[in-house]
Order: structure tokens, then sequence, then C-alpha cells
């Protein structure tokens, strides 16, 4: 027992060693911009942080202020925030995880550290069913946006650090927080400009999601490294003599693309690693005093270099140092052809934009006072953010609807377009002139009924072009419909026209409700919330309001009730005989894992749905958006009103579910001993030949005694593509049926593809 105390003691004692190092050198890191009493402030913030989570430890069993004090690290070295940044990455945790209250945090470090944690802190408490808990704490934390930027930089800290210790965390718990890091955050990060972060976010998605294929495309670049090494120097010899002839300082790198982008092209082209041509970018930095003009005019010059060398792609030439992206990058990029045929993507840029390009916005406060206009891009997407949130509607699903838009947002490139007196409007590539009109005013896009564009009438519709004058013609006769949704692209127009929409909306909701109730009180139905539920999930509306708005618009007839209450009591009958838990709104994966605890005992796995063998207790099915088969990594997902369905982690519906619907995600896994046989698809590809065909298919039917549901194949000059539909056992015996045919003479490529990508979820 003395033994053990000591040897305890010994731990703690390093331990203390190491926080202080951490410590030391997050100091060491900020000293260059400290200023004043900054390090004070900072020092009080590491004691206050430790002595709140004194008896914490990490799931990895390490003390807890390690991950703060990292977070604090990141922030200030990956990031490039100050003295506020560091404090509040320090203390992030304490209110949400310890007896600190917002109040205390005021009053040791002021308002604005107070209010940076206050947007970082979790929201406490219940939601209105029907909305994703995670998705309102995310808008509510994107409020705070608007007023100080930092909530997300250090919330994305915060979120990489999460990542990169992700190795102690449980299966489940990585597949949701992976899948909600690559949903939300590393298109966030992408946003604002933080491309380092944003790669490293995605690759640690795929290194937790997709080992195998992770640990493939690593081991294959280690292996291609010395020749990618070669080519990069013969590449970069001539151009770097001409540089030095100019009398230029730049530094050339050459880099390979990451790990997700090539495995995210592999997926997209259906090519092995081995095709896939562009492995690696080259990129020139050069040494410019910090002035706009000058600064450019270096890039061109470098640029004219590089063609002297090697041929342009005229198609690939990317100008981002005229017209920067919304979060500040400026680069210029370009597609040339090496000597040995290969295209090799060239991007030129000063130190000074290269250091944004990284860092990002909080990049920008180091050139205070320079680049006014790309400081403004940034501003004014952070202010229509804000604008989205304030005018966002509060009925259940606000919150998934605005995170929805949101995201479809972060990914977008620009357009620059002008008005009539020639002012520059920057907007979403894809924005129509409806868009535009919105972007003014909104009493501009609401009675708009076309444009002119360079002085040609077009309508509301049209899809704005780099360069574009638009001049808005509006009627007060003219007001929303429906069809506008469709038209536009900005968060902004679409708040706008479904506030209008909802109010002019509202009468006939109210004669939609009165209708149904009437003719469910025929029917013998009473109408509860419980019932307005199976009505909304029944005829596939997103509200109860959409619902009966579409009854009071004639869109679904009242006689169609009657198919309700057939659908209903069929179901009610099913549920007396089995011991499924009823299909509810808002389920979620607690109360299924407490009656799989009750149905299995004692059983290590109690908490898991087995696959095959909870067949007669607990009402679920396989997912046709991703056809799961025996031995695929598979999770359950708690529909609303269609039991379980079961995704393959792989499935493109899985990031979304697992990072907007954490709550309704279950364990599972395959226990069947059936005989069972699961839907596949192969897609097989190769030269053409006579006789291949019938080899191909010896092998599935007389080999491997497998049924094939379909075989369609398309030969062109003498190569071959198709696809096979066909029933397997399980993944070992889909894994020798694909050995077997890459065998076959002729046969390239064989891969398994989802046999219905459009189905539900």
């Amino acid at each position: 027992m003395e033994q053990l105390v000591e040897t305890l003691s010994i731990d703690l004692e390093q331990e203390r060693k190491d926080i202080l190092k951490k410590y030391r050198r997050l100091l060491r890191t900020a000293k260059p911009f400290l200023k004043d009493n900054d390090a004070k402030l900072i020092k009080k913030a590491f004691y206050t942080s430790v002595e709140a989570h004194k008896d914490m430890r990490r799931r990895s069993g390490e003390p807890y202020i390690y991950h703060p004090l990292a977070v604090a690290q990141i922030v200030v070295e990956e990031i490039g925030l100050g003295t506020t940044g560091i404090v509040s990455a320090l203390l992030h945790d304490v209110v949400e995880d310890t007896d600190m209250r917002i109040e205390d945090i005021d009053r040791l470090f002021g308002k604005k550290v107070a209010k940076i944690i206050d947007g970082l802190t979790k929201i406490s408490g219940r939601f209105e069913y029907g909305t994703s808990q995670q998705a309102e704490n995310f808008r509510k934390m994107l409020l705070t946006l608007s007023d100080d930027v930092r909530v997300i930089l250090v919330k994305l800290a915060d979120r990489l650090h999460n990542m990169r210790t992700l190795d102690s965390m449980p299966r489940d718990k990585q597949l949701k927080i992976a899948s909600e890091t690559i949903f939300i955050y590393a298109p966030l990060a992408h946003r604002l400009g933080l491309y380092s972060i944003k790669s490293e976010l995605e690759e640690l998605y795929l290194k937790y999601t997709e080992p195998q294929e992770y640990r493939a495309i690593s081991r294959k670049l280690r292996e291609t490294k010395s020749s990618r090494d070669r080519f990069i120097s013969k590449f970069t010899e001539p151009i770097a003599e001409d540089l030095e002839k100019a009398g230029l300082n730049y530094i050339i790198k050459g880099r390979p693309k990451s790990i997700y982008s090539i495995w995210n092209k592999m997926r997209k082209q259906n090519k092995p690693f081995e095709e896939i041509y562009d492995l690696f970018a080259i990129r020139i930095v050069l040494e410019s005093p910090q002035e706009g003009d000058r600064e450019k005019a270096l890039c061109w010059q470098a640029y004219s270099i590089v063609t002297d060398h090697y041929k342009p792609n005229p198609d690939r030439l990317k100008d981002f140092l005229s017209t920067p992206r919304a979060n500040g990058y400026q680069s210029l990029h370009s597609t040339v052809m090496s000597k040995s045929g290969q295209w090799v993507e060239v991007q030129i840029r000063t130190s000074r934009m290269d250091e944004i390009a990284e860092k990002g916005y909080a990049a920008h406060w180091k050139y205070k006072g320079n680049d006014t206009k790309v400081r403004g891009n940034i501003e004014q997407w952070i202010s229509q953010v804000r604008e989205t949130l304030e005018t966002g509607s509060g009925d259940k699903t606000a919150a998934i609807e605005f995170l929805d838009e949101f995201r479809t947002n972060l990914f977008n490139e620009e357009v620059f377009v002008f008005t009539p007196k020639g002012e520059l409007k920057v907007l979403q590539s894809g924005a129509t002139a409806l868009d535009f009109a919105f972007d003014i005013h909104s009493e501009v896009g609401v009675h708009c009924m076309a444009a002119k564009v360079g002085g040609i009438l077009v309508p509301i519709s049209y899809v704005l072009s780099n360069g574009d004058q638009i001049e808005i013609i509006t009627s007060n006769k003219q007001k929303p419909t429906e069809d506008w949704l469709r038209i536009v692209r900005t968060s902004k127009a679409r708040a706008r026209i479904k506030d209008f929409l909802k109010e002019d909306n509202k009468r006939y909701e109210t004669d939609g409700r009165q209708l149904v109730e009437k003719k469910l009180k025929v029917l013998g139905i009473e109408l509860t919330a419980e019932v307005v539920n199976q009505l909304r999930a029944f005829f596939e509306s997103k509200t109860a309001a959409d619902f009966f708005y579409k009854i009071g618009k004639g869109y679904i007839q009242l006689d169609e009730l009657k198919r309700f209450k057939r659908d209903k009591e069929a179901k009610e009958r099913k549920a007396v005989t089995t011991a499924v838990i009823p299909p509810v709104e808002g389920a979620d994966g607690k109360a299924y894992t407490k009656l799989l605890k009750n149905l299995h005992g004692d059983r290590v796995d109690s908490d898991t749905l087995l696959i095959g063998d909870d067949m007669d207790k607990i009402d679920y099915k396989l997912a046709p958006c991703c056809n799961p088969i025996a031995g695929d990594d598979v999770f359950g997902f708690v529909t609303i009103n269609e039991g379980i369905k079961i995704h393959r982690t792989t499935c493109p519906n899985a990031a979304e579910l697992m990072s907007k619907h954490g709550n309704r995600i279950i364990k599972a896994k395959w226990e069947s001993n059936k005989d069972e046989a699961f839907l596949a698809g192969l897609y097989i590809s190769g030269t053409d030949r006579v006789g291949l065909i019938n080899d191909v298919t010896r092998i599935i039917s007389n080999e491997l005694h497998i049924n094939m549901r379909g075989l369609t194949i398309d030969t062109k000059d003498g190569v071959f593509n198709g696809d096979i539909r066909l029933y397997v056992q399980d993944t070992r015996h889909l894994d020798i049926l694909i050995s077997k045919l890459e065998q076959v003479e002729g046969v390239y490529n064989v891969q398994r593809f989802d046999t219905n990508l459009t189905g539900s979820v």
C-alpha cells in the first residue's frame, strides 16, 4: 500500500512538471507580442483553470488541464490570436464543467473574455422536439460571431485538439465527433481561411471513419516521396534560376495534396491512387514590402517566369490577387504542363498573403491598416451571418434549417458584380438577379420583377457572372411566391422570402387545421399533438404548420386522411404483437438503448443492437441509401416513424445524421448466424475482348454460386465499363468475389458501390 502511494505521488509530481512545462512553452510562443500586464493576465487565467479543473481527468487518464493548455497553444501558435484569445482558450471549459459562473469570469477577466466564454459554453436545457440540440447549440454560439470572431476561432482550436486526441474515445463517440467535424467545423475553418486547420480536421476525420483507406494512402505517399521529390526538384530548378536572376527573394515549396483530398478525388473519379496525377502542388512565396500594388506586380512577374518554362492551361488561371475571397485569401493559381507531360498546380503569393492563407482571419490583425477591401469582405460575410441568425424563423425546425443553409454557403466561391453606380457587390457563386435585389434592400427584393444586365432585360432567375452590372426593375404589384425559394441561393434572400410567405400563408394554415379537425372527427380520430406529429411524418411535411398549409392550399386532399387512418391502425396492431417502442417525434437512442439492455440482460454489449438476433424484438430495417451487408461497420439511426434504420458508417448520409441527430444514434453490429442474402453493387472496368462477359458470369454463378440481380456492360472503342448487382452473404464473401474478378484477363478495376444512393434515410 505504501509503495502504491509512493508511485502515485511520483506520477502526480511528474504531471505537475509537465503542466508547468506546457505553460512555459505557451508563454514563450506568445512572448513576441505580449504587452504591459499581458503575461500576468495569462498566468492568472492559467492558475484559475488549474484550480477549477484540479480533480478532473480526460478519458485518456491525463489531467484535464492538458486540454485547455493545448487549445491555448493552438490559438497562439497555429491561429495567431493574442492575449484575449489565449485567456479565453485557457478558461473555455470552466463555466460548462465546473462551479464557476460567467459572472465570475466577468469580475476576474473583464467583459470581453466573459462574452467569448459565454459563446463557447454549451447551451444547457431541453429544446423543442423537432430541432437538433447540436444545431441549436451551434446557432446560439454563432450569435456571438458578429461581436467577436474569436469565439469561433477558439472553438475551432478546441475541436482540433479533441480530434487530435480522439484515440481514447470509444468507436461510436469517434464516429459522432468526426462526423460533426466534417459536416460543419471543417467547412467553417475553410470559410475563415484556416486552411491548415481545415486540412488537418479533414484528415483526422478520414483517419477515424476510413482507417484502412487512410493508412493505405498514407503508405503510398511515403513510398512515392523520393520520386516526387526528384520531380519537384527538376521542375523547380529553371524557375529558381530565373527568380534569382530577377533579384527576387523567394521560397519554393513542393507539398503533397492532403490524404483527404486524394481520397475524395479517388472516390469521385472512381480511380485508384496510381491514376491520381495531381498529387502535389508547387507554391512560390515571395518576400515583398507591404504595398498592395507592388505585391501584385511581383506575383505577376513570377507567373511570367513560370510560363516562360511551362505552358499554362488558360482555363485554370485563377486571380485571387485583384478579387480576394471573402475570407481574405489572396494568391495566383495556375496549372502548367511539365516536360514529362504531367499537369502541375502552381500557387504564387507573397509572405504576407501566405500567412493569411495559413492563419486566416486572425492574421489580418497583424496587418491592420492594409487591405481594407480584404477585411471588408470578411466583415461583410460576418454581417450576412448575423442577418441570417437574426431573421431566422422561430418554428421548430429553424435550427436545422439554419445549419443546412449556413453549411451550404461555407464552401461556395464568390461572384463579383456591380450596381448601376459602379459599387462592387460580392455574392456567393450561383447567386441570381433576385439575390442581388435582396442584397441591396429587402423592399427592393420583395418587389423585384426583372433586371437589366448590360442594358439587356433578364428574368429574376438570371445567374450572375463576374463583372455583371445589374439594374433591378421593381413593381408595387409584385410579391414573393414559393417558387422564389427555388431561384435564390443566398441565406439573406431565402430568410426574407420565408418571412414574407409565413405572414401570407397563415390564413391557409388556419383553414387547413380546421378542415383536418373536422375530417378526423368523422373518421373517429381526435386531433392530439401526437396525431399531428404522425400526420406530419406520414405526409412528409417538415413541420405541422407546413402540413396544415398544404391541406389549406389543396396540395393534399382531405380524402388522403383515410389512407393515414389505415396506416395508423396497422402500426398499432403491429405494436401490440412486438416489444418495439412506438416511433414518436423526437425519439432518441436512449429509449432504444434502455430497451436493449432489458432484453440482453448483463451482457457486455447489452446496449448494442444485434442485427439478425434482435429482429423479432426490435423494429429495424437496412437503409436503402447504402445497403449495408453483414460484416460492414454499421450504426443504427432512430427514425421518426419507421423504427430503426441500419446504415454503414461510410454511408453518404452518415456525417449528416451523426452531426445533426447524434442523440438518435445507437450502436449496432452483425450477429446473425442465418444464411441471408444482401444486395451489393460492383463497378467493373477494363479492356474488352471476346468471352469476357462469359468469364465474369462464370465466376459469379458457377464458382461462387452467387445470384445476380442485374448486369449492365457498356463497351466503346475497346474499353468496357459496367455494374453488377448481386446478392452476397457478407463482406468476406464480397471480398472473395472482388479478388477473383480482378484476376480475370482484361479486368483492371473492381469496386463496390452503393446500390441506391437516392434511397431514404
